[in-house]
């Protein structure tokens, strides 16, 4: 099946269709939303309650457009709103924290690990500083590879906005990874 007909049996009400979406983008929309929330188990959430409304509302969407930036921008303001109403960030699940270690261990030193683990800290740390909002187009931007013009569409926002939330935001990181550096000389 491709993309295609899986829209159009899923315009028909045949969840089945919904299977074919899960296997393309549920591993990855789970990551997005997971480096919004910082909640693994609402980031699943997240993802399982978009899908949901996607299949809910399926009557709705176009067959001439892509379905993948649809549903990631469904993802990534369902993942702002549920930090809106959550109000709590939580750091990283065990489950996630294995996963790591795996890659870490490929490291080829010690002295590479040690940097990498310190680095990957600091920068999780730090985006939970960062509002949500914020937070959402640093996600949008480096790990989805979003355009300008698509995080725009994505956060039904200006351009212009699209590009001072992203600007601030940088600066922001750069500011607080930059500060925890340099501190303690």
């Amino acid at each position: 099946m491709n993309e295609m007909e899986a829209v159009r049996r899923l315009k028909q009400g045949d969840v089945g269709a919904l299977e074919y979406f899960v296997s393309c983008y549920q591993v990855k929309a789970t990551r997005a939303a997971f480096l919004i929330t910082h909640d693994q188990a609402l980031a699943e959430d997240v993802v399982q309650e978009t899908f949901i409304r996607i299949f809910q509302n399926s009557s709705q969407f176009d067959e001439q457009r892509a379905f993948e930036p649809y549903f990631m921008r469904s993802v990534v303001n369902a993942a702002l709103n549920a930090c809106r109403n959550d109000k709590r960030f939580v750091s990283m699940e065990s489950n996630n924290m294995a996963m790591l270690e795996g890659l870490i261990s490929q490291a080829a030193s010690v002295e590479v690990q040690v940097e990498y683990w310190g680095l990957r800290n600091e920068i999780m740390e730090i985006l939970k500083q960062l509002p949500p909002r914020e937070r959402a187009v640093i996600v949008q931007r480096y790990y989805l590879h979003m355009s300008e013009k698509e995080m725009a569409l994505a956060l039904d926002a200006a351009p212009g906005t699209v590009k001072w939330l992203l600007n601030t935001a940088r600066n922001k990181l750069r500011d607080l990874l930059g500060r925890g550096r340099y501190d303690d000389q």
